[in-house]
């Protein structure tokens, strides 16, 4: 799909957030506007009621045909605190493995009159899919897809950089890994390019790089060392077991041998480096746990912005729908 289409399915006739399905695309200033929504809903995290009327009277419906508890909990957090109902359908256990298609699925839950669909799915281009075949009134949020994107999470890392860093235009970042079955990597790669950063280096075996990978305007390092030289962040990915098939790693004893981030490897980065994961860690396979649970992990800070990047999101597509159907009315009047 061409990019401009990608682009103007995501967002209204006036720019704004509608559908939340990649980082492709979008314009520096909406990522910017992003960050900045969710550093205002930061201190709702702190108050003794936190919540919020933004979404009163709006259903949220998570659409999981993957499980994750982490970001199934996460937007269920961010819906309630902007006062949303929240329906949370874990699917993958219901009625596709019955032989339902994703349409009849859908169709099922339009019927429920959800106003948002967060959908995590194994097929990557499904919440697209959806996006372009649901009813246009509802909005769709991406809680990852396949290998291809999972944009809240590319976009609370960069809060937790913009947070800790002030900004993105001297920073060298480093992402580590599994980057081939990686949609954390591509939507970081994406959100750095987009908001400034000069300096993107992915770092793992040539068996766990996709081919072309340089399209993104990376610099590509299959020697850590070499790769870590002087970095202000490193984002090391979860080894994706589940989504290999074939010899593409000898063991997970060799690839952290070559590939973990112990204390002493993180010594070649800059003093002040950020540590950052996704989550779940694996460790003693990605990284060290004294790495993990040392002074430069930012690991918990990322799940605490997580809430607020979907609050964000949930808060801004569902703005960005009402001025969509108010355009519309103003059109057919």
């Amino acid at each position: 799909m061409p990019l401009d289409a990608k682009r103007s399915l995501q967002l209204n006739d006036q720019g704004q957030l509608r559908h939340f399905l990649s980082l492709d695309g979008l314009p520096r200033e909406l990522l910017t506007e992003i960050l900045d929504t969710a550093d205002s809903f930061l201190e709702v995290g702190a108050r003794a009621v936190k919540k919020v009327p933004l979404l009163r009277g709006k259903t949220v419906c998570n659409v999981f045909f993957e499980n994750s508890t982490r970001t199934r909990t996460t937007f269920e957090l961010a819906a309630q605190r902007l006062s949303a109902d929240v329906i949370s359908l874990n699917v993958s256990t219901s009625s596709t493995s019955k032989g339902e298609t994703l349409f009849d699925t859908l169709r099922n839950l339009e019927a429920m009159a959800a106003d948002i669909f967060v959908v995590r799915h194994a097929d990557s281009g499904a919440a697209h899919f959806i996006a372009e075949h649901v009813c246009p009134n509802l909005a769709i949020i991406n809680g990852g897809d396949g290998r291809h994107a999972h944009p809240t999470q590319g976009m609370l890392d960069m809060l937790t950089i913009r947070r800790h860093k002030g900004g993105f235009e001297n920073l060298s970042v480093a992402i580590v890994g599994d980057i081939l079955h990686s949609r954390v990597a591509r939507s970081n790669m994406l959100a750095l390019k987009t908001l400034g950063c000069p300096d993107i280096r992915v770092i793992g075996p040539k068996t766990l790089l996709p081919v072309g990978i340089e399209q993104y305007g990376v610099k590509v390092y299959t020697d850590l060392a070499e790769g870590l030289k002087d970095v202000d962040v490193v984002i090391m990915l979860r080894l994706q077991r589940e989504r290999m098939t074939g010899g593409l790693l000898p063991s997970e004893g060799e690839f952290y041998r070559l590939y973990g981030l112990t204390e002493q490897r993180l010594k070649l980065a800059k003093p002040d480096a950020l540590v950052m994961h996704p989550g779940p860690i694996n460790r003693g396979v990605e990284i060290e746990s004294a790495v993990a649970d040392g002074p430069q992990s930012v690991i918990l800070n990322q799940v605490t912005y997580g809430i607020a990047i979907r609050m964000a999101v949930l808060s801004m597509a569902m703005s960005g729908q009402a001025t969509q159907r108010q355009l519309t009315a103003e059109e057919q009047n």
